[in-house]
């Protein structure tokens, strides 16, 4: 483009120190995705103009680097860029670019001694619209008229799609960002802004400060037609939300989370916050929920813009859950960084961790730690296969990282560090975190010196202990038998899987297991089970025994039968908190599922729980009963099943009412909303139907008069039942939705309908360009999560197969697939299981192989149990 270089062209590298770069032992080559150490970053200057309508950008990069010994290849990694000329130190180079793996080798006929030098590059690319890289996001005013921005994600692997450079983690240096954009369009990055001046040509140069020493992935520039509110000041560091301006009064509740967190983060590791400023940047197209640069945050619109008065619990707490984690990221991530990304599974766990601690201590009442106790059943669930995965293992290539982003590294992640916390005190654990932080900060660390570092803190076994949990799969089945005179507890472990004989090649695993025990008369005993079995001796006798007290533990408990039956008939006085029920009932319903046990020892512990008053208990007691008629589907059960549901959580519901009392907790709005969407699903209450239907068309006239906590289940009650008018209905909301969230539960709703001509037609939408690629492979889930249409759903997936991979982002793909896990028709996974072996997943075989297996093992539920359920629910 004329004259797309002479604004921005580049100076020397002002204000930069050309010290020298600590001596790197030299890598060998032989993983071509590994960079050569020959020559490493220390700081970048970068000058990058997009043209928004063009879809384009051009741009130039000086890098000050240290070359470790002479050599006449300089190797880098650049992907999808077109680089117009190279030079090294004022040398020119030939550039030859390698596809596959990423990488640019600029060769020089001289060698370039060692020491200091400087890479200088020219480049083009195009703003794509695959949600990677450097890409462009649309979003349309109320008048109609769309409007684009450009932006970036770039974890794990795609700075490299934007921009030449050294992209991996290890390879830390600081940035000097410049962006030359149209004068009327707003421009951020990761650190504050130094200068504006126009360039004459309608455009201005924004020049921003530059950063810490950081990796490339956390590196961020955004331009586009957005608003930022007034900043906030915590504590010395400005504050911002940055939005579309019809969106920006969505802000105030994530400027409040923001605040808290910086405060309560800044406190817990003892470190202030390491960035100059703190920009929270709501983005209309966005392939994850946030993304944690430096100072300038990136996030999925539903997860930090919210209209709080209208909004519900669950609503504000994921605003609250998300901004609190890509805050902690800024020390634990940003600060301290891993070394490959084998450590990814730290990265995010621990964030995931802190954002619980910080929302619980933002908003109590919400009870954080108890509903993260349900969240995990997911991890649960695939850490109970043999396709399951050690939290840590081996990455290679770009796709294996990608495939790292799971529920395993998220859930599970978070659980054992919960795990590891509660045994060896909070106290221990921060103090052992402030001298992790402390000892790394701007470095990179592998996962064994945060153990290392707990374990000097606590002087506990922590490093021993945790290998256990991270560098195998799954987790032990701990089975628990009180003596006869109740003077003693026997705990055996064994690993547990959902399949029988899958356990084969886990036989002989073995967990370091920190269980706490709580007895009827109040003992509390902690016991690292670190053996195959253990008797503990109590100091006094008890009547029943909690194995798992807190139930923070990541494993599963099988209680004797007569535990069982003491603990659930005397469980006023066993005082178990809500988590502690919620894990009865999750642990009797994976041994129903794994043939441990048979279908009337849950539909006991269901019942025993019925007066149960917390949602998250509730919300398992759901999961199960939604299992019971799923099995039931089409069946002489079918009946007896929803009959079941209706008999526990009609009672439930009369005890909340369907309107809320002034006074009750923000928990009591949750278990209203739970109890509703159970009956008017799988309970099929027609008066539950009925109610839910009056409230959906009070709902159309005035969003404020249904309460918020049952906007969604009033929404998919009255969809399952829709008929044209209804349905249209739906969609005319979601096409005019006044908030993200509006927006994507209206879409989510049309996957509930029954009736195939019209889920058919909810497919096609799905699959629509009316549809953004970041909500689509979401509600495709859904739609092949439903048990009347999963196979509609799934035969429009195969047959759009090749465009769903064109157009999705590619890490969505296996999310996208993951609805087939709820199916449990034999041909149905075995159809699956054929197309998917012809049309792999690369990025995501794992999570496929995971899939294909819960299918499985519900086929094989349904085979087994199915036959015996009328019996068992008589």
């Amino acid at each position: 483009m004329a004259g797309s270089y002479g604004a921005g062209r580049l100076g020397p590298l002002a204000g930069v120190r050309r010290d020298p770069v600590p001596p790197v032992a030299c890598r060998p080559v032989a993983d071509p995705y590994r960079l050569p150490s020959t020559v490493v970053p220390s700081a970048y200057d970068l000058v990058l103009e997009p043209d928004l309508d063009a879809a384009t950008f051009a741009g130039e990069v000086s890098i000050l680097v240290e070359v470790v010994e002479a050599t006449t290849e300089v190797v880098l990694n650049a992907t999808d860029l077109q680089i117009d000329s190279a030079e090294v130190d004022g040398r020119v180079a030939e550039v030859t670019l390698d596809a596959d793996h990423g990488r640019a080798t600029l060769r020089l006929r001289e060698p370039v001694a060692a020491g200091p030098a400087t890479v200088h590059l020219r480049f083009r690319g195009t703003l794509n619209d695959k949600l990677r890289g450097f890409y462009r996001s649309t979003f349309k005013d109320s008048g109609g008229t769309e409007h684009t921005i450009a932006t970036t994600q770039f974890e794990s692997t795609d700075a490299r799609r934007a921009f030449p450079c050294w992209d991996e983690p290890a390879l830390k240096a600081t940035f000097a960002v410049t962006l030359v954009v149209p004068e009327h369009l707003f421009a951020v990055s990761n650190a504050s802004v130094v200068s504006e001046e126009p360039t004459g040509d309608g455009r201005r140069r924004v020049v921003f400060e530059r950063t810490m020493k950081m990796s490339t992935y956390l590196v961020a520039f955004i331009v586009g037609p957005l608003v930022a509110t007034d900043a906030v000041d915590v504590d010395g560091v400005p504050l911002r939300v940055i939005a579309a301006p019809e969106r920006i009064a969505l802000a105030p509740f994530a400027l409040e989370a923001g605040a808290f967190a910086l405060r309560a983060f800044s406190d817990f590791f003892g470190i202030p916050y390491p960035g100059g400023k703190l920009d929270l940047v709501a983005i209309p197209d966005f392939a994850f929920g946030a993304m944690e640069n430096l100072g300038c945050v990136t996030f999925r619109e539903t997860a930090l813009l919210v209209e709080e008065p209208l909004a519900s619990r669950g609503e504000l707490q994921r605003v609250a859950d998300v901004v609190n984690h890509e805050i902690a990221h800024m020390w634990f991530g940003d600060l301290v960084t891993m070394k490959w990304w084998n450590g990814i599974w730290l990265n995010e766990a621990f964030a995931t961790f802190m954002e619980l601690k910080a929302t619980d201590a933002f908003r109590p009442e919400w009870d954080r730690w108890t509903s993260f106790g349900v969240e995990r059943a997911g991890a649960f669930a695939v850490d109970s296969l043999a396709s399951t995965r050690p939290i840590e293992f081996p990455v290679v290539s770009p796709a294996e990282a990608e495939g790292m982003f799971d529920v395993l590294t998220y859930q599970k992640g978070c659980a054992v560090m919960r795990m590891l916390e509660q045994y060896v005190g909070e106290d221990g654990f921060r103090d052992g975190l402030r001298l992790y932080m402390a000892a790394h900060a701007y470095g990179n660390t592998e996962t064994g010196d945060l153990w290392d570092a707990i374990e000097q803190a606590t002087g506990q076994p922590v490093r021993s202990t945790m290998d256990s949990w991270i560098l195998q799969g799954g987790f032990p089945l701990v089975t628990a038998a009180l003596s006869a005179d109740g003077t003693a507890v026997t705990l055996d472990q064994e690993p547990f899987r959902f399949l029988a004989g899958s356990a084969d090649d886990v036989a002989e695993a073995l967990w370091s297991v920190p269980v706490v025990l709580r007895t009827s008369t109040g003992e509390v005993e902690r016991v690292l089970l670190d053996e195959r079995s253990r008797t503990v001796t109590l100091d006094t006798k008890a009547d029943w025994v909690v194995v798992n007290a807190g139930a923070s533990g990541f494993y599963r408990v099988r209680y004797s039968a007569a535990l069982l039956q003491a603990l659930l008939g005397d469980l006023a006085a066993a005082q178990l908190t809500p988590l502690e029920r919620h894990a009865v009932a999750s642990d009797t319903h994976s041994a129903m599922v794994a043939g441990l046990a048979p279908v009337p020892d849950l539909v006991e512990v269901i019942r025993a729980l019925a007066s149960d008053d917390d949602p998250d208990v509730w919300t398992s007691l759901a999961s199960s009963l939604a299992f019971l008629v799923r099995l039931a589907h089409g069946t002489e059960a079918e009946d007896l099943a929803t009959a079941l549901v209706r008999q526990v959580a009609g009672p439930a519901l009369d005890r909340v009412g369907w309107a809320p009392v002034e006074g009750e907790g923000d928990r009591t709005a949750t278990l209203r909303g739970v109890l509703v969407g159970l009956l008017g699903g799988p309970g099929q209450d027609p008066d539950v139907r009925a109610r839910a239907k009056a409230l959906f068309e009070d709902w159309l006239a005035d969003r404020s008069s249904v309460p918020p906590d049952l906007v969604d289940p009033v929404l998919h009650t009255t969809a399952r039942l829709s008929d044209l008018a209804d349905y249209d209905r739906i969609l005319q909301r979601f096409r005019t939705a006044s908030t993200p969230q509006e927006e994507v539960s209206t879409l989510v709703a049309l996957s509930s309908v029954e009736d195939l001509d019209l889920f058919a037609r909810t497919v096609d939408l799905y699959l629509s360009n009316e549809v953004r690629t970041q909500n689509a492979p979401l509600v495709l889930g859904s739609a092949l999560r439903s048990v009347v249409g999963g196979r509609v759903a799934w035969e429009a997936v195969k047959r759009r197969w090749d465009e769903i991979n064109e157009r999705y982002p590619s890490n969505s793909i296996s999310r996208l697939l993951a609805g087939l896990g709820s199916q449990a028709d034999p041909s149905l996974a075995a159809d699956a299981r054929a197309f998917l072996s012809e049309h792999p997943v690369p990025q995501g075989a794992k999570q496929v192989a995971q899939i294909l297996e819960t299918m499985d093992v519900n086929a094989r539920v349904l085979t087994e149990v199915g036959p015996t359920l009328p019996d068992a629910l008589r």
